[in-house]
């Protein structure tokens, strides 16, 4: 007997329904909808996540860190100044000094000629701008950096075509 390209031996009886009804038959369509409905799609999603970080992020990565080569490093040129001593004013009659040595932190070796061309112009206008200082402008941190900050810019004023980047205390006594 040819039933659906299967012989059947004569010998062997047709195969009887499981017990319980066609129980084999929901069970087995059961793990074929759960095949079909759960696992694929949460494979495929899987799949398409990891070539989608792959992708992206690992090219993003990628052409980031091959486009921006790190900076060269900062290379210093420092310029040390002169030393100046100035007799600051006081309000109880008593006479203090002050004496400052500092040095200009410069953009490149380029600008120590162009500094030394203007020094008579540079150490005038600092040593103006020390004269009128008082004991309590120089005391604390604040004091400092807003010093530090005036001189940079009479530095700036005096020594135009000079990249000047900064100013540097040396030495600070105030007595």
């Amino acid at each position: 007997m040819l039933a659906y390209g299967v012989v059947a031996k004569e010998n062997e009886a047709p195969e009887a329904p499981a017990a319980g009804g066609g129980a084999a038959e929901p069970k087995r369509r059961f793990s074929r909808r759960l095949l079909l409905f759960v696992i694929l799609p949460l494979v495929l999603l899987l799949a398409g996540g990891a070539g989608y970080y792959f992708f992206f992020f690992k090219k993003a990565q990628q052409a980031t860190q091959a486009e921006k080569p790190p900076p060269p490093p900062k290379t210093y040129v420092f310029y040390n100044m002169p030393g100046f001593v100035v007799n600051l004013p006081a309000a109880a009659g008593r006479s203090s000094f002050l004496k400052v040595t500092i040095a200009l932190e410069l953009d490149s070796q380029a600008d120590v000629p162009k500094v030394q061309a203007v020094m008579p112009r540079i150490v005038d206008h600092v040593q103006a701008y020390l004269r009128e200082l008082r004991p309590e402008d120089v005391k604390g941190t604040a004091g400092l950096q807003r010093m530090r900050q005036e001189m940079l810019d009479r530095v700036t004023e005096a020594a135009p075509a000079a990249k000047v980047d900064g100013v540097l205390l040396q030495e600070l006594l105030l007595q």
